[in-house]
């Protein structure tokens, strides 16, 4: 089953002399519980892509549709609960919330949408992340691999249709690169999650089941 339809995506900035194409015209699709690497060198439309699909940006023209909503027909209120529920994000630099803890950030998500944290579930994300000792510590008392493991668990708790991981191991060595990297596996075989990851890195992306290369803000490959 689709769970994403790119349709005719493009993206443009500025005028005349001066309009850039960010995308142009690309199309694709994701199954449900498809992990895809979205590769490309850096100005391909990769990163302008990941924020179309996770409704932070809004295309030129042509449709995102994820879980069978029509992303951009959605009014601006409705927009924002839908990349609440619908998408989770994984950021390069974390973006954790420094006076919060570990357990705090994971159920931030849920707590923002009036919702009951599923204890046993949180109990298992945390437990799976291997963050059980370390649910009353703050970020700054966590390693960097550490970091990105709460965000890993703060995109899941919510069970949202899709996870986009924008450069999730580009702030981290590679020992902590390959357990992010096998954590995000893990979560697509475990959960079904379906998984979207923007990385240079080749080799990472080759943990994926399915590349996507993006060239000039074309898919090429």
């Amino acid at each position: 089953m689709k769970i994403v339809e790119v349709q005719n995506l493009s993206k443009n900035y500025g005028k005349g002399t001066t309009l850039v194409k960010a995308l142009d015209d690309v199309s694709f699709t994701v199954e449900e519980g498809e992990f895809v690497a979205i590769v490309g060198s850096s100005g391909s439309g990769k990163s302008t892509l990941l924020h179309i699909l996770g409704a932070v940006d809004k295309p030129t023209s042509g449709k995102v549709i994820i879980g069978g909503i029509d992303v951009f027909k959605q009014k601006d209120d409705k927009l924002a609960i839908f990349r609440r529920r619908k998408v989770g994000l994984i950021y390069q630099f974390y973006n954790l919330i420094p006076i919060l803890n570990v357990k705090e950030n994971m159920t931030l998500p849920i707590l923002l949408d009036g919702k009951k944290v599923d204890e046993k579930y949180l109990d298992e994300l945390i437990d799976t992340l291997g963050l059980s000792r370390r649910v009353s510590h703050l970020p700054s008392e966590l390693s960097g691999g550490q970091q990105q493991r709460v965000s890993i668990g703060r995109a899941l708790i919510a069970k949202p249709d899709i996870i986009l991981a924008d450069e999730p191991t580009g702030n981290l060595d590679s020992k902590a690169s390959k357990e992010i990297v096998d954590l995000l596996k893990l979560s697509n075989k475990k959960y079904h999650q379906t998984i979207i990851m923007i990385t240079h890195d080749m080799t990472l992306a080759k943990s994926a089941d399915r590349i996507i290369t993006l060239e000039d803000g074309k898919i090429v490959e």
